[in-house]
């Protein structure tokens, strides 16, 4: 197997392939997944969601165009799913951070702001409605 692969490294086919656009494009492209990678450790309130939202959307499509070109192109779709799956990991991140009370609990907070408000105008209304 090796010795197969050390043949084939030395062949005019893998010069081709390694001075080609199919494997320096997603090589270069691996960058978008690593600091995604990166950026899972870092905190939900630093996370951009429309910007997520763009890079998850963007290696979605090109995963489609990795997979339908032909040759097919293996390791631009292994970056692009890679960059996919972080992309959707920071989506739920922040989701859960700013829409289902993930900034509360960091902060130890009970109820938002706005929840609290909320709170107090409907239990207003019910006073005055209980009045009449």
């Amino acid at each position: 197997m090796a010795s197969t692969f050390f043949t084939w490294l030395r062949s005019p086919a893998a010069r081709e392939y390694f001075f080609s656009t199919h494997f320096w494009g997603p090589v270069a492209n691996w960058g978008l997944p690593l600091a995604a990678l990166a950026d899972l450790s870092k905190d939900e309130d630093v996370i951009s969601g429309s910007m997520t939202t763009a890079l998850g959307a963007y290696s979605m499509v090109f995963m489609r165009f990795a997979w339908r070109v032909q040759p097919r192109n293996y390791l631009l779709f292994a970056c692009h799913l890679t960059n996919a799956t972080a992309q959707s990991i920071q989506e739920a991140r922040f989701v859960n951070y700013w829409y289902y009370g993930g900034r509360e609990k960091k902060f130890g907070l009970d109820k938002g702001p706005v929840t609290q408000a909320i709170e107090e105008s409907q239990a207003e209304a019910k006073k005055v409605a209980d009045a009449k």
